[in-house]
């Protein structure tokens, strides 16, 4: 596995991590992370990153492949103590105990890298939550400080100068962070996490998940196919009114096409208004 240095950091990581999610979201079996987590270190990959809040995804890191610790980064997340969502707590407090259990549960003496997470704008300008993580910086619990999160919250975070890292949403149906916040972390030299590479694999099913954390994505998926298609049937059509030019006579009439390759073509522009506004 191909090695890059990761930003300004001391750190060579593999160019694929593993995101260890759905180690918990999943109810995956202990024996089964074990073979997972050895095959991917035996393969090369040196990036584990888990989060406090993603069920007993830490517990079964540190179960199954603390011995072999010395191998691969350890990155993990912070801020929401009681599960994702609303009970967010970015005291300077919660946040150092909540590194202290990641520790324990982890089963290491210190994180190669903790990220807040997903927080927001105006709890990022009141300082607590970044002086907590330096403090754990200080007390030698973690190496280097990262932020996980996207949109204005993810641009003020880079603007800081307080992190070393930065995870942010890039994939085929969220590409804000290239204009909004890559070009100035590159430019800040941070080390940069690709978080949802695959969509949260909102398409798997091929109907709408029952999850509501992957239906924004079903949803710019779905939008997005139609417009590939409706710009499919347009071509096609426009093709058929070459034909028809041609030659003309026999094939005029398939130039009642024309109306249905104009209906997809304005869809298709329409579509891609939509996602440079945001919309």
């Amino acid at each position: 596995m191909k090695k890059v240095q990761f930003g300004k950091t001391a750190l060579q990581v593999s160019q694929l991590g593993f995101g260890a999610a759905p180690i918990g979201y999943l109810n995956t079996e202990r024996e089964k992370v074990r073979k997972i987590l050895n095959l991917l270190l035996d393969r090369g990959v040196n990036v584990i990153d888990t989060a406090e809040c993603y069920y007993n995804s830490e517990e079964l890191i540190g179960q199954t492949v603390s011995d072999r610790r010395k191998e691969f980064y350890l990155f993990t997340k912070c801020g929401h103590p009681h599960g994702f969502g609303e009970h967010a707590d970015w005291s300077k407090d919660s946040i150092l105990k909540s590194i202290e259990r990641s520790l324990d549960r982890l089963k290491t003496d210190r994180l190669d890298l903790v990220q807040l997470h997903s927080c927001s704008e105006t709890e990022l300008r009141k300082g607590e939550a970044i002086e907590a993580l330096q403090t754990a910086r200080e007390r030698g619990y973690i190496r280097y400080l990262g932020y996980s999160g996207d949109s204005q919250a993810a641009r003020f975070a880079v603007e800081t100068g307080a992190f070393d890292t930065l995870q942010t949403s890039i994939n085929i149906a969220d590409q804000e962070a290239i204009d909004l916040t890559l070009p100035l972390a590159r430019e800040k030299q941070l080390g940069v996490i690709a978080k949802r590479p695959i969509a949260n694999a909102a398409w798997k099913t091929g109907h709408r998940p029952i999850d509501s954390y992957h239906h924004e994505y079903w949803e710019r998926l779905r939008k997005l196919n139609e417009a590939i298609e409706c710009y499919d049937r347009a071509i096609a059509a426009d093709r058929l009114m070459t034909i028809a030019y041609l030659y003309k006579g026999g094939l005029f009439n398939r130039m009642e096409r024309f109306g249905e390759a104009l209906e997809c073509y304005e869809m298709a522009l329409k579509t891609q208004e939509d996602r440079e506004t945001g919309m």
